[in-house]
């Protein structure tokens, strides 16, 4: 795939993916991965839980809200959907405020790691949360943060620059394109104002 920087600039957020199994090593290493993340304090409040159990990935589907710029045409069709899930927890016995920002750290380590592997992830943060609990018979103590989706990809998404709107949309052929600010508008050196 190429540098971490590569990686980086190449990943894409993905909703639609190919209906093959993810390798149990590959999913292990993408949690290792969010385990070794930075965390504030090192408390590590972070707990994840793996989903590939095909019955339980079919059951959290409905718990997940995608693309809200482009519904319903940003929701995976039945053959496109998911294979896996992990789902990011954060432990309030262990941190009682601002695991979202440990949360966040891990969940990059997934998203990257998973791109190097050749696996397409989805970061989703609008989820049933109460539902996706009891699914998974997950204690009181635990906050459900996010759900990554994974699979391998079925979609080639494309980067646009953009001043305008950040709005992603799906052009006449079923590509999506992701508008990213440019950096010129949002990077300053030494003092807010001044330019590169």
């Amino acid at each position: 795939m190429g540098s971490v920087y590569e990686i980086i600039c190449q990943r894409r957020s993905i909703r639609r993916f190919q209906n093959r199994p993810l390798p149990d090593d590959v999913l292990q290493r993408l949690v290792n991965a969010a385990r070794l993340a930075p965390s504030g304090a090192n408390i590590q409040p972070c707990v994840y839980v793996i989903v590939d159990d095909r019955e339980l990935v079919d059951a959290l589907f409905p718990c997940l809200k995608w693309a809200a710029y482009i519904a319903p045409a940003g929701n995976p069709p039945q053959a496109e959907r998911p294979v896996a899930y992990i789902i990011v927890l954060v432990d309030l016995h262990r941190k009682k405020k601002g695991g979202e920002v440990d949360a966040a750290a891990a969940i990059e380590n997934i998203l990257i790691s998973a791109w190097g592997e050749g696996i397409g992830t989805c970061w989703l943060g609008a989820v049933d949360r109460k539902q996706i609990k009891s699914i998974l018979r997950i204690p009181h103590h635990l906050v459900v943060n996010s759900v990554i989706a994974l699979g391998y990809p079925n979609e080639c998404p494309v980067l646009e620059e953009t001043r305008d709107s950040i709005k992603y949309w799906k052009d006449k052929d079923g590509i999506l394109h992701v508008p990213k600010r440019r950096s010129e508008d949002i990077v300053f050196r030494n003092k807010y104002g001044i330019k590169l």
